[in-house]
């Protein structure tokens, strides 16, 4: 195996692509910089040099600095395409664990990925990760009780796939069950008075959300 300090300019910025990559939260120059062996500086470098190949590049993704770590995003300017293409995935072809997933979370939400793993069973992280790519699933925020916990939440798109006006009119989801397991899944574990509890707290906070974009977008309007 290759020494990790032996690592080369260029193999150090393809590793720091490779596991980006596969980062579906941002990660700091220091973790990174663990993996690979090197100062932080040196990655934290290596990392400007990327975001700035990538810019001057025009690619269509970007490398940005947040929330205290690097993460990969797709291009702003390719934001309709990229809306146009989740949005025409079928969900009614979603896998079981996927089925699943997007069960709790519509249902529990905004909940952690440890909240979804603790009652599917199961790690849930390449899933939610797939359904966030899918435009279907949202960052909510962090945990208040863990704050390096993310909480995830569904989105509008997710309301407009299902014809959806509100987290109210969610459907019985075992009609979009694959097959009789998933249906006993979603009898057993999404039911019961603490669903009804949490879809009013996460309808409440659903509808704050929108009208803070609606006046924001108000206030751009009115700034034109």
């Amino acid at each position: 195996m290759q020494e990790l300090d032996k690592l080369d300019a260029n193999s150090i910025r393809g590793a720091l692509e490779a596991m980006l990559l596969v980062s579906s939260d941002p990660v700091s120059a220091t973790d990174l910089a663990a993996v690979l062996g090197i100062t932080p500086g040196e990655a934290s470098e290596a990392l400007a040099d990327l975001a700035a190949e990538y810019s001057d590049a025009n690619r269509g993704f970007q490398l940005r600095e947040v929330a205290g770590g690097w993460r990969l995003f797709t291009h702003p300017a390719f934001h309709d395409q990229v809306e146009a293409l989740v949005m025409s995935w079928d969900t009614r072809k979603l896998s079981q664990a996927a089925l699943e997933t997007l069960a709790v979370i519509a249902y529990h939400q905004p909940v952690t990925r440890e909240g979804v793993k603790a009652i599917r069973g199961v790690n849930s992280d390449g899933v939610i990760a797939s359904l966030v790519d899918k435009g279907l699933v949202r960052e909510a925020g962090r945990d208040p009780q863990r704050a390096q916990a993310i909480r995830y939440a569904t989105t509008q798109a997710f309301l407009e796939r299902f014809g959806l006006k509100s987290l109210r009119e969610l459907p019985d989801l075992e009609q979009f069950a694959p097959d009789e397991e998933s249906k006993k899944f979603i009898r057993e574990r999404l039911s019961g008075r603490v669903i009804e509890s949490t879809l009013e707290e996460a309808e409440a906070d659903f509808e704050e959300e929108r009208e803070l974009l609606s006046d924001d977008t108000t206030g751009d309007a009115a700034n034109e």
